[in-house]
């Protein structure tokens, strides 16, 4: 298994890997390969992949605005989990975002993701009680499909 930077050439490889995850969500506009391209070229390096024989068993999108990093669409493949590819993955992110002088990481888990929320808590991550979150939509066009 090896960790490295995702390219725009991944793209194929990630989007396939996402269709494979039960319940994982995919934004029509920020997850086409326009939008995973302009956010690779926002944040240079710091996305990775895992891949094993040629193949994408994992991924993450990571960036960051200057002060906070942000970890997005966190996964590997059903097949490969339980075997350290995750954390090996968020340890080369937030490697990366240690050199961009970064100093805080957050990411936003479904609350029924329970995988994935036994997953951060298993490595050390603090979920926070003490606020809320908000989004608003500036472009209805981006929508969220789950897959089954």
């Amino acid at each position: 298994m090896n960790v490295r930077a995702m390219t725009k050439e991944d793209y194929d490889g990630v989007k396939a890997l996402w269709m494979t995850i039960h319940g994982f969500g995919i934004r029509s506009v920020d997850d086409s390969r326009e939008g995973v391209e302009r956010f690779l070229e926002r944040n240079p390096g710091l996305s990775v992949v895992a891949e094993e024989e040629g193949s994408i068993i994992g991924a993450i999108l990571c960036g960051h605005d200057g002060r906070r990093g942000c970890l997005y669409h966190v996964c590997v493949h059903e097949a490969h989990r339980l075997r350290g590819i995750g954390k090996a993955m968020v340890v080369h992110c937030m490697n990366a975002l240690k050199a961009e002088k970064i100093n805080k990481v957050s990411l936003i888990a479904f609350t029924r993701n329970d995988v994935g929320n036994a997953f951060w808590k298993q490595i050390g991550w603090t979920k926070r009680e003490d606020l809320n979150y908000y989004d608003f939509t500036l472009n209805e066009d981006n929508i969220t499909a789950f897959n089954s």
